[in-house]
């Protein structure tokens, strides 16, 4: 991993299911010298995910964290609930080879993960790889560019 100094901040949240690989994937970036902000949420307790994908998404679109993490049962109602903020371009990822590929093709700045689709184990592996991951630009740039197009061209999802 890169010298703590130039490490971006990262803010991570999750709801009930998640709450274990959150409190994971925190000690894991904490013991890498990563600075977080973590959203909550606080304890097994049901509690309702677009809450916690929402605080994450908005502190990345404000430029207030570089990256965030999401994690819930399948890691779906957090992705979608992330992409519903312009800015974000949250990916779910269930290996490294996805979370490889959202950084390097795809620009990721949230990465969501299904906490009882993957084993916890591996939940390291793969923020391990998101953040060691650089984004490849040329071509994907394009790409990237026709994404973000699309919350300048869309104002209801810019209120």
């Amino acid at each position: 991993m890169p010298d703590s100094s130039h490490k971006p901040k990262i803010a991570i949240g999750a709801d009930h299911a998640g709450f274990h690989a959150k409190e994971t994937i925190k000690k894991f970036l904490a013991a890498q010298g990563y600075e977080i902000d973590d959203v909550g949420t606080a304890s097994e307790e049901s509690v309702d995910y677009p809450d916690f994908a929402r605080q994450v998404a908005e502190r990345v679109a404000a430029g207030r964290v570089q990256f965030g993490i999401l994690m819930c049962g399948t890691g779906i109602g957090m992705s979608m609930t992330a992409n519903k903020v312009p800015g974000v371009r949250a990916a779910l990822a269930h290996d490294i080879m996805t979370a490889h590929l959202a950084r390097e093709h795809n620009d990721a700045n949230v990465l969501t993960i299904g906490a009882r689709v993957v084993p916890e184990e591996q939940t390291i592996a793969i923020v391990r790889e998101f953040l060691n991951t650089s984004f490849a630009g040329g071509r994907h740039q394009r790409r990237v560019d026709k994404i973000n197009e699309l919350d300048k061209e869309n104002p209801a999802r810019n209120k």
